[in-house]
């Protein structure tokens, strides 16, 4: 999506007209007859509210508007709600509350169960495991390989002090 230059995204709801977005909201309020949604939008017929509805541009917008109208006022007042249910009497819904929060957090997926939790526990230890044990691996090895330099390193010093020394 591109930006308009005051900054609002151009979605297909922006890039309808002022009635054409009032047809919009006005649906997705939703209540209203094309009779009483023609004169608010400056139609003298209400047939054209109809054949609006029908033309291309119509849904995408209604989508685009529905969206912004769910993530704007309604998501908020869900999570309230959900936050609310977590001290409901039945035990089914706390939990059902709880675990749809942690779903939106990102903290639970889809398809999480309590058993493939626990396989990913012992998942993420036995790699853990893994990993500490080749990191000593490596470094019993480096201070191997680290003795045996010294000790190359001192036999050159000392040749090299007995060549200096005949010389």
């Amino acid at each position: 999506m591109s930006k308009k230059q005051d900054g609002t995204v151009n979605d297909p709801f922006s890039r309808l007209t002022k009635a054409q977005q009032t047809l919009v909201m006005l649906d997705f309020e939703g209540g209203h007859s094309n009779k009483e949604i023609a004169p608010k939008i400056g139609l003298k017929n209400e047939t054209t509210v109809s054949h609006w509805r029908k033309r291309s541009w119509y849904e995408p917008a209604f989508n685009a508007y529905a969206s912004k109208a769910i993530k704007g006022k309604y998501k908020s007042l869900a999570l309230r709600t959900l936050i609310d249910l977590l001290n409901a009497k039945s035990e089914m819904v706390q939990l059902q509350s709880a675990t749809t929060i942690l779903k939106m957090a990102g903290m639970l997926s889809d398809n999480d169960t309590p058993e493939l939790t626990r396989a990913k526990v012992r998942k993420a230890n036995a790699d853990a495991r893994v990993a500490e044990a080749r990191a000593k691996s490596l470094e019993d090895n480096g201070q191997d390989v680290a003795t045996a330099l010294d000790a190359i390193m001192n036999k050159l010093t000392r040749e090299s002090d007995k060549a200096d020394s005949n010389k």
